[in-house]
């Protein structure tokens, strides 16, 4: 656990940025590279630590990212970043060992129907791919992160409700296969705060110091009351995206991630120390006002501003 404890000291609060993989996956419209490394550097300047770089997915089907390698590289390049991307299968698993990124996520799904539909596969070969993630890890002597994300957590747009119990058993899978942590994702944004802070007290109580990931969507306006549970019952690590930007295929018509401004306020409110200046990160939406015109951009801070009183 020393390379996690490394990228997520124990029991500090990191906000991840995933805007620039989750957040432009769906768009017809996104930053070309320069913009994207321009977002970048705004939220870095602003105390933002961990980008989703993108998906090594074919070009063909995802141009927005085709420069990918570029994005790793850079976010790379500014001192304590950490670069993530997001894999489905193992080709992209040895393309993004070969390009040498930070941390890579594995996705697996908690119903075997929605597994089918977003990886063309069952979840038993998604696992052999997750063991093939940690061998192909292991022997290159590669120092990448290894993180799986089981996705349709808190209840599946295809299969309804997912039960709890086969949540923490695919995680406590994963741990055994040997992925370095794991995290739930309310996917299409089902969950209330009640079933969250079940789950993740449930999730503290199984990987005990290891950290794991709490990706959340505001689908139906619960994200932030969300989060705020899941950081009760002993989760440190969360997903969210500058103005809120995502989807997801499976949720047509859907708002996206949380928005990434507002969550870090909620948090400071809540007396964690983000060590992100919330006033200059509302200032890194030029970018998308700019390279993604008729994206809706979503987010109180932006609109209202930070209290008089705040910092």
């Amino acid at each position: 656990m020393s390379r996690l404890n490394e990228v997520y000291p124990n029991g500090q609060l990191v906000v991840r940025e995933v805007g620039l993989r989750d957040g432009i996956q769906m768009a017809d419209t996104f930053p070309n590279t320069e913009q994207k490394k321009r977002w970048i550097n705004l939220e870095y300047a602003a105390g933002v630590r961990h980008f989703e770089a993108g998906s090594f997915l074919p070009v063909s089907r995802f141009p927005q990212f085709a420069d990918v390698r570029d994005i790793v590289a850079h976010i790379q390049s500014l001192p304590g970043a950490t670069a993530i991307a997001l894999v489905i299968n193992e080709r992209g698993i040895n393309e993004a060992l070969k390009a040498g990124v930070d941390e890579l996520t594995l996705v697996l799904s908690a119903t075997e129907e929605h597994n089918q539909a977003n990886a063309r596969r069952s979840r038993e070969a998604s696992i052999e791919a997750i063991h093939h993630a940690v061998e192909s890890r292991n022997q290159s002597r590669s120092r990448t992160l290894l993180n799986c994300i089981i996705s349709m957590s808190f209840g599946c747009s295809i299969a309804g409700d997912v039960d709890t119990d086969e949540v923490i058993r695919l995680a406590g899978e994963c741990i055994a296969a040997g992925v370095d942590t794991v995290g739930v994702a309310d996917t299409v944004g089902y969950a209330g705060p009640t079933e969250v802070r079940a789950l993740c007290l449930r999730m503290t109580e199984m990987m005990g110091q290891r950290p794991y990931t709490v990706h959340l969507h505001n689908t139906r306006g619960t994200g932030l009351a969300n989060a705020a549970a899941a950081v009760e019952a002993g989760a440190r690590i969360f997903d969210a995206s500058l103005a809120g930007l995502g989807g997801c295929p499976f949720a047509p018509g859907a708002t996206g991630n949380v928005v990434i401004e507002d969550l870090l306020f909620m948090f400071e409110k809540m007396g964690y120390d983000t060590g992100v200046d919330i006033a200059k990160l509302v200032q890194a939406r030029v970018v998308i006002e700019e390279s993604m015109p008729d994206e809706p951009l979503y987010g109180g801070i932006a609109r209202a501003g930070l209290p008089k009183n705040f910092g």
